[in-house]
This record gives C-alpha cells, structure tokens and sequence, in this order.
C-alpha cells in the first residue's frame, strides 16, 4: 500500500497463561476456560467463537475445576475454596470453603442442584445450589488419598471418584461406596509407582471410562466393577476425558499434545456396538489439560495456551466455515493503548503496566523498505498494580500524560510527566463511584476520563492539574445488565459511543450530557467501534465479520453501509476466523477506514467500488505487479495486508505514521518447556 511510515513494534513481551481447565454449556454455547493466572475467559461458540468476556485473575486463585450449573459459573481449586462468578460484573460473587483442603475436581448433577467435589483429604463433599448461594449438605465416605476426578452418573444417584491406582463408586444418598474398581498399572512399572485417575465419566449405560497416568484409556461396567477393555494411547499421562451429549463419541488428551477420539460403533453388521479407536488428532505442543466435546468440534487446550477447535467433519459440510480448524492464543480485546499525540504506548500485562516511547527514523524510501532507526524504543516505566487482583483494564491519554487502571478491587489514576524529566505522581483522591471498573476510556483532548461500570452505566470524570472530579453518569434506556466491553470517544469531544455483550451500542452527547441515540441491534456482539473524526459516523464490525456504518447526525445508517449490505461482503471476508479489535481513520483521507485482526491489516477505501463475489479480495501484491494503467480496472475498496505476525494493535499518530504491534507466535512456543510427565501433585 506504500501509504504510511508504519512502525513495526515487536517489544510487547505478553504471555499468555496456560489453560488448566474448562467447561462447555452446550444449552447457551458457551465455554468456560480458567487460565494457569486465576483469569476465567467466556467464549461465545454461537457467535464465531467470540470471547466476549473477561474475569481477571488474582495471586493464588489456583483454579483447578470449572462447572455450569444452568448459567450460573462455579469454580474450585488448590485454595480448598468454591467460587460463584458474576458474570455481568465480571467478578467473584461468593467465595465458599469446603473444609477439606486443596480441591482437585468439580461436578455438578444433571438436574442442577447439586455440586461435588473432591478434596485433598480424600473427601467428596455435596453441596446444595439455592438461589443466591451453595450450602454444604453431606460428605461421602472418606477414603485414603486425595479425590483427582469426578463424575456424576445422569440419574443423579451414583458418582465415579478417580483416586490413585483406584475408581471408588458412591452411592450419592447413602454416601456409602459401593464398588471399587483397581486400575492396572503401567507394563514393567515399580509396584512403588502410583496410578493417578486424571479423569472419569459416567455415561447413562452405567460405563464408566477413565484416563491414568499409565497412558490408558479404560471402559468399566459400573454396575458389576468389572473391566470391560483398556486402550493403550500414550507413554505418558491421559489427562482429560470429555464425551458428546448423547455420549456415541468420546476424546481424551495427553501429555504428549494429542487427543484421541472414541466412538461407540459397530464394526460388523448385527455385531454389537462398542468403543473403537478412531481418530488422533496432534493440535498441540505440550500437554492437553482441558477438554470439551461439543455437537460438531472437539475444543482442547493445556500448557501451550492454544484454544484449539477442531470440527469433526462427519458432523459439518465440507468447505463450509464450521469446517474450519481455529486457533485462538490472544484475547480478542486491546491490550495496547496508543498516545496519539506523544508517541506513546502503554502494554497491559495482568501484574504491571509498561509505558514505551516509539524510536524514530530519519530516513525515507520505496514502499517496503526498512528504514535506518535514529533512536531507539526506549521504556519509560513499569508500573506495578496495587493487591493480588490483576488488572483488568487501563488506558493512557492521548497527551500521554495520564494513566488509568483498574482492578476488581479498585481505580487508580496517574499524573505522567515524560518530557525531560520522568516522574509519575499518584492522584490520591478520586470520586467514589470509581469503585470498581470495567473499561476506561479518554477524551480526545485527555480532559475526561470515562469509565463503565455495572448495568451497562458509564462514569464520566473531570480532569485538570489540581483535581479528578466526578461530573455524571450516563444510563441506556435499555434493561440489559451485561456488561460494557467496547468504548469509543469522539475526536471533537461530543460523542461517547459504548457497546455491551448483549449486542447493543449506545451513543451519548457529551456536550448534553445524555443518550443521544442507539444503533439498531444487529444479532453478532460488536468487536470494535470507532467514530469517525469527519461526519461524526459511528463505525462497528461485529463477531460475524459484517461491517456497518451509522450517521449519529441523522440517526441512521449511512449509504455506503446500505449499499455494503444490499451487495453483501465477500465470501473470504466473512469466513476469517478472528475478530477485528480496532478500528481507527486516516487523517488525510476522510475516506479511509483502518482496522485489524490477529493476522490482517486492511484499508477500507469507501471511494472504490466494493469487491465482486469473483474478484480477488488479497489483491494487493497483484496489483502490485500491474502496469499502473491497468491498477484501476482491477482495484475494489478492499486494501489487505497479510504479512504481519500477530497484530495486538494498528493505531496512527498525529504525525500520519502507524504503529503496529505484533506479537509473533512462534516466541510463545519457544519459551514453553518441554513435555513433562505429571506424577507429582503441586499443592
């Protein structure tokens, strides 16, 4: 495109945590993951396996079990405590403990009213789900050594515990033991040796399967306790089971990063059905901790921080988007704020903030070249958060001279010198309704500070030298509760422009202080917005990739969108995987709209004429390679550039350059260690 001195920014050290568990709620089709950090991420697999939402970690949440109960989220882990979330607050709502030390597993009954879970000290605990809170009800049997696994049967009355070198086999209103079922261990192995029960499932027919830490896959009649066949699948560790509702298909992942697919088939005609051994599927680096088995994909993650969706191509259409292999490592959210007027930028990291300086260059030449750097990148501070939440939010304003965070637990807010002399001073006093925050946003001109908080409702906050004083607070007329996850501020200092999870975007008046409009709901969550600096139009891709254009002026959409939906965009457009998170404008050209995603930098040129279904969308090189008469012939509205690594943020500062950070994938392999057999228990 040769339109930009683009800085290439590659300093942004983020690593993301590995995933230790997760749990599908195949009713809303969504799916919960916990991160090695305490962090809980909701993927919302209806909607283009978006992650809409985000629970912040916290120093010694050692989350171990996650669990649906309707749509209600529980988790347990290492701290012996179980854990109900908010999920419109995005934040713990009550914390519970078991009483029964380090907590290795959760389940919940199929009706939803009942949690076990299983503890370091050999206990299986029940606890009653009412409707505000859990009350613990009864302990089963105690048995020597920890529970590592569980499983409740779908009548409710039986649950499977894994245990070391045994399966144990409750009676739930009893809570006696009814059956216990040896687990074989490992060819040629000292008898000193311990077989670890990772993982267990209770299927309808009373088959229990299990996965150990010899490497087997095992079926067993719950009825009798007897073994009905092994599977050998690894050297090491079977770490995860996980089985499709209506349990014909089952997969278990390894300490070797692959999985495994079951499924209960007939091999000849009139021959009974049975579990055969039909698929191995290698996603992953390292060992795969989570599973989830969902109607068309097996979902699978574990110490290479990958999600990985793999479809089952006997339940999709070939050549269809659902057929796609996905690949998710980064939050699909800003992690990077950029100072436009300062040639700043601030990384968000879950302990620490870091604010950079961009390096310049005083050189020039062709598109493509690499230019000599006069000076370097140079990182200004590092700001450590205050408490053991992690940070959830922050911002830096344009100026540079503010910085904002928050936590669970709190805001906080900066003065930032950076000119001569580097100095952060904190602002001791800040309104009290700032309590606990969402997202933040600043002014254009960095004299308001705005800030989300609960039912969608939005802080706005005067800034000067002296003083943070609060100013209003700006209410939808809508009832929805979700939370906000987008913000945008206009250039010019009169629109506020706020999406929330429930796919609505509100528009508000700065200069009056109330809601000016809202943009008709579309049915995909909004994955970016931004207003235009020009005609004040309201730009939004949402998770399925449509694009839209709204006039805040007239209150309706504009005639490049309608036009853009009647024509439709292209087929390659809509069926990328990954979501656009931002979306700035070119100053010079009011008729440019910038955006990315993980892996593309596009220019939407509203001049040109939108793509035919046939034409070729990645053009750019092809043009390129045209006589300049015959560019025009073959050109559309559709600039794309695809030879970035990992964009975390495309932005453009005052002076007309682009910043891109990236953050290439291959150094996230490259720092994990290699392949560990779990036998020992971290406590």
């Amino acid at each position: 495109m040769g339109e930009f001195k683009v800085h290439r920014v590659r300093f942004f050290d983020y690593m993301p945590s590995a995933i230790r568990t997760m749990a599908f709620n195949s009713r809303s089709e969504r799916l919960a993951l916990a991160r090695a950090d305490g962090a809980v991420e909701l993927f919302n697999f209806a909607d283009n396996y978006f992650q809409d939402k985000v629970i912040p970690g916290r120093e010694g949440r050692d989350t171990e079990a996650l669990c649906w109960v309707g749509r209600r989220l529980f988790s347990a882990g290492l701290n012996g405590e179980i854990t109900e979330y908010d999920l419109e607050k995005l934040r713990p709502r009550y914390t519970v403990a078991a009483f029964g030390g380090a907590i290795w597993t959760m389940s919940s009954n199929s009706q939803g009213s009942l949690l076990a879970v299983g503890c370091e000290d050999g206990t299986v605990k029940i606890f009653e789900v009412l409707e505000e809170t859990i009350r613990h009800q009864r302990n089963l049997a105690r048995q020597k050594g920890r529970i590592v696994s569980l499983s409740w049967h779908p009548s409710g009355t039986l649950i499977a515990a894994g245990m070391m070198d045994m399966i144990q086999i409750f009676d739930a209103e009893t809570g006696q033991a009814t059956h216990r079922l040896l687990v074989e261990k490992r060819l040629r192995a000292s008898k000193s040796v311990e077989v670890v029960v990772w993982s267990v499932v209770f299927l309808s027919d009373h088959t229990i399967v299990s996965g150990d830490s010899a490497g087997k896959v095992q079926m067993w009649d719950g009825s009798t306790g007897t073994l009905i066949r092994t599977y050998l699948v690894s050297k090491w560790d079977v770490l995860a089971l996980a089985v499709s509702q209506d349990e014909r298909s089952l997969v278990a992942g390894t300490s070797e990063g692959t999985v495994i697919q079951f499924q209960f088939l007939s091999t000849v005609d009139q021959q009974p059905e049975e579990w055969i051994r039909t698929r191995t599927f290698k996603n992953h680096s390292h060992d795969v901790r989570a599973l989830a088995h969902t109607e068309t994909a097996v979902v699978s993650g574990g110490m290479d921080v990958q999600l990985v969706v793999r479809p089952l191509l006997d339940k999709v259409e070939r050549n269809t988007q659902e057929a796609a292999l996905r690949k998710i490592a980064f939050p699909h959210r800003n992690l990077v704020c950029c100072a436009k007027k300062a040639g700043l930028l601030l990384f968000q990291f879950p302990e620490h903030l870091e604010v950079w300086r961009l390096g310049e260059s005083d050189g020039h030449g062709r598109p493509g070249d690499r230019l000599p750097v006069k000076r370097k990148p140079e990182k200004l501070i590092e700001l450590k958060r205050k408490g053991e939440d992690h940070i959830c939010c922050s911002a830096l304003s344009p100026c540079g001279g503010w910085i904002a965070y928050s936590t669970v637990s709190g805001v906080r807010l900066y003065r930032f010198q950076h000119n001569n002399n580097i100095r952060i001073s904190k602002v001791s006093r800040l309104p009290k309704v700032l309590c606990s925050v969402q997202q933040l946003c600043f002014s254009s001109d960095s004299s308001k500070l705005f800030a989300s908080t609960s039912h969608s409702s939005l802080i706005v906050v005067g800034l000067n030298q002296s003083e943070c004083k609060y100013l209003n607070t700006l209410k939808p007329k809508s009832d929805s509760r979700q939370p906000v996850h987008l913000l945008a501020a206009s250039d010019d200092g009169r629109w506020l422009a706020a999406a929330n999870t429930d796919c609505e975007i509100h528009v508000y008046n700065l200069e009056k202080m109330k809601i000016h409009c809202s943009v008709p709901i579309h049915s995909s969550c909004p994955t970016a917005i931004a207003i235009h600096p020009v005609t004040s139009s309201l730009v939004a891709v949402h998770a399925d990739q449509q694009i839209f254009e709204y006039s805040l002026e007239l209150k309706e959409y504009t005639e490049w969108s309608r036009k853009l939906q009647k024509q439709g965009l292209h087929s390659l457009w809509l069926e990328r995987d990954t979501p656009v998170t931002h979306i700035t404008f070119n100053p010079r050209n009011p008729a440019h709209i910038v955006l990315h995603d993980a892996f593309m930098f596009c220019i939407i040129d509203q001049s040109l004429p939108l793509p035919e279904a046939k034409a070729v969308l990645y053009n750019q090189m092809t043009l390129r390679s045209l006589p300049e008469s015959d560019r025009p012939r073959h050109s559309h509205a559709f600039k794309i550039c695809k030879s970035f690594q990992h964009l975390m943020c495309v932005s453009l500062l005052d002076d007309h350059s682009l910043v891109a950070v990236e953050r290439p994938l291959q150094d996230i392999m490259c720092q994990l260690p290699p392949p560990v057999r779990q036998k020992k228990f971290a406590t």
